[in-house]
């Protein structure tokens, strides 16, 4: 997977390091408050640390292209499915999972849904790091699909990320080796390929390109199975189930059986404002063109290259990325707007954010949470996102400004949290993203 944040998954090759939380910056007389987990094993300072390592690989990523060869995506066809995505933070990450059928017979995971991943891949044992051995695991003998992927194919050598150059013979496995700085991830294994099934009328999407990985470590895998592949790649699940998929993001901190979805094929509600797709056939990414925001009905003066992918800004779309991550006008812009509308309200410390509001101490009459909004280029593709996807709780009665700032000149990043409870959908064909927003519930 272009691997990502918490879980996360493929960050940080190199050490391109997001500013924000790395300086202890506190506003005012703030009083420091314990950081309490959102989840065992996971709190937010943790999340934001990932977070940090996934905006370094994506930035790192960004700076190599042109050096990494690699087949344009191509899309198959696929009927009309959908799979239940639910938010990971019960189980301890920042991601959202979703439920998986793969092999002959079929045998079940829950996988990750990225959208920075090129490659699908599945534990099939081991471990690392001190980590017990998986509860699940993928038995390719016990498929009667899977067929290896030979490391003189081109799939090999062009297509898949980290494949590793040796190959003793033609008919050797494919092997990859996904490796981490900053004590973040990685995860080694075989290349195949396999069916996936994905209908309660056993329908089956062919030949997906995944991974089987024997080894791996980093706290994200403790508690999914693997990458569901949602990039823009040749050998990704999107491409293969047809290159129009959508998904609906629930709140992060929704009740645990509540579930969004993750759809295939056409069938997505409508109508929905649209924005250009901006893919670079090098990179899993999916970018799109930031016009102006707004906060409280002004826009606010940002550079336009920041925006600007063609001068090192840009922004991208991450399902894998918890947390929004802003390069440094963007990031001091907002902040400094939010901040002021939320003037009055009691301010606290609350690592890693820079702002953060004792909300249970707010007086009668006090100022609610200023309206932001985005305009993506397009004249209708106004993105409102709910205050609680900006302005988010973090503790019993605290709520911080909920986003990062990243280096700049360097590439921002759109957040799971920010994108929650909206449609998104990805027309690779049309090179287009379609947006509403909706309950998440299907």
């Amino acid at each position: 997977m272009a691997l990502r944040g918490n879980l996360l998954l493929l960050l940080a090759l190199a050490a391109a390091a997001v500013t924000s939380g790395e300086q202890n910056r506190h506003h005012g007389a703030s009083a420091p408050l314990q950081l309490v987990p959102a989840a065992p094993g996971a709190s937010m300072a943790e999340r934001a640390r990932d977070d940090k390592q996934r905006h370094a690989y994506i930035s790192a990523q960004l700076a190599s292209r042109g050096g990494r060869r690699r087949a344009a995506a191509e899309v198959a066809g696929a009927s009309a499915f959908s799979l239940p995505l639910s938010s990971g933070a019960y189980s301890g990450t920042g991601q959202y999972l979703a439920r998986f059928l793969v092999g002959t017979p079929a045998q079940e995971f829950l996988l990750v849904a990225d959208t920075g991943s090129d490659l699908t891949w599945i534990k099939c044992g081991g471990g690392g790091g001190g980590a017990s051995p998986p509860a699940r695991v993928f038995r390719t003998a016990d498929s009667k699909s899977w067929a290896p992927v030979p490391c003189s194919s081109d799939t090999c050598k062009l297509d898949v990320p980290f494949s590793l150059a040796n190959c003793s013979g033609p008919a050797s496995p494919c092997s990859y080796d996904y490796r981490y700085k900053e004590s973040s991830a990685a995860t080694r294994g075989v290349v195949g390929t396999d069916s996936a099934t994905v209908s309660k009328t056993a329908a089956k999407v062919q030949d997906v390109v995944l991974g089987c990985s024997s080894s791996y470590d980093g706290q994200s895998f403790q508690s999914a199975d693997g990458v569901l592949s949602l990039g823009n790649s040749k050998i990704s699940f999107a491409s293969r189930a047809g290159g129009l998929f959508s998904y609906c993001l629930v709140d992060h901190l929704a009740p645990r059986n509540a579930t969004g979805y993750l759809a295939f094929g056409p069938g997505a509600e409508a109508p929905l404002a649209r924005t250009p797709l901006l893919l670079d056939p090098t990179m899993p990414f999916y970018g799109v063109t930031v016009q102006a925001i707004s906060v409280a009905g002004k826009a606010l003066d940002i550079p336009g290259d920041v925006w600007d992918a063609r001068k090192n800004g840009g922004v991208i779309l991450d399902s894998g990325t918890t947390l929004t991550v802003l390069a440094s006008p963007a990031y001091k812009a907002v902040v400094a707007a939010l901040s002021k509308g939320l003037a009055g309200v009691p301010m606290v410390r609350f690592d890693p954010f820079e702002y953060c509001y004792n909300w249970t101490a707010r007086r009668p009459g006090a100022p609610e949470i200023p309206k932001l909004t985005v305009q993506f280029a397009g004249a209708a593709a106004l993105f409102e996102p709910p205050a609680k996807s900006y302005v988010i709780d973090v503790n019993p009665g605290v709520k911080c400004i909920g986003v990062q700032e990243g280096d700049w000149p360097g590439v921002s990043v759109f957040g799971n949290i920010m994108q929650q409870e909206h449609l998104w959908e990805f027309d690779l064909k049309k090179q287009l993203v379609g947006f509403k927003q909706t309950s998440c519930t299907k």
